[in-house]
């Protein structure tokens, strides 16, 4: 008795929960959808952009103060990122102010002990795309090897921000 009742039970339960089903139907009609605008071609049957062109930098270009900001940028957040030896809330503070925010959660579980790099060694340098004024590549020398720094931004005046820190190859 107390099996058969508790198996009515779900089967309730499971169809109160369970969708209604559909039963409206569409009208039937003799439309035939038309595109509003010329197909573009794709690589060999002609260019996609308006008259073969690309915009340059789609509205930031690269300037040297742009540059010399991602380089800052870079080297400031490698030498919060390269401590090993702080505090786990102190470390991860310090470095969220450089990053973005969905890096500041992807590094928040991170143990600082566990980075092998305690300093910036040398000179940062930039990967530029001349097309791209969002984001750059910035490659910082630490005493572990040259560690790769990807930096967005939001606009030509936004902060550079760092989305990834990623060690070098063993």
């Amino acid at each position: 008795m107390k099996k058969s009742l508790a198996l009515t039970a779900v089967v309730l339960l499971c169809a109160a929960c369970a969708p209604a089903a559909n039963t409206i139907t569409a009208p039937a009609t003799s439309a035939v959808a038309t595109a509003s605008a010329p197909v573009s071609l794709s690589a060999g049957s002609g260019p996609q952009a308006p008259d073969g062109t690309v915009p340059a930098t789609i509205g930031i270009s690269w300037d040297q103060a742009s540059k010399d900001a991602a380089v800052d940028t870079a080297r400031k957040a490698m030498t919060d990122f390269a401590r090993p030896g702080l505090e786990d809330k102190q470390w991860a503070n310090d470095l969220a102010r450089w990053l973005t925010p969905q890096a500041t959660a992807d590094y928040s579980a991170v143990d600082p002990a566990n980075v092998p790099a305690t300093r910036v060694t040398g000179p940062v340098t930039l990967t530029v795309d001349d097309t791209n004024g969002y984001g750059v590549l910035a490659a910082v020398p630490t005493d572990a090897g040259t560690y790769a720094v990807q930096l967005l931004r939001t606009g030509p005046q936004a902060p550079w921000k760092v989305n990834r820190l990623t060690p070098p190859a063993s």
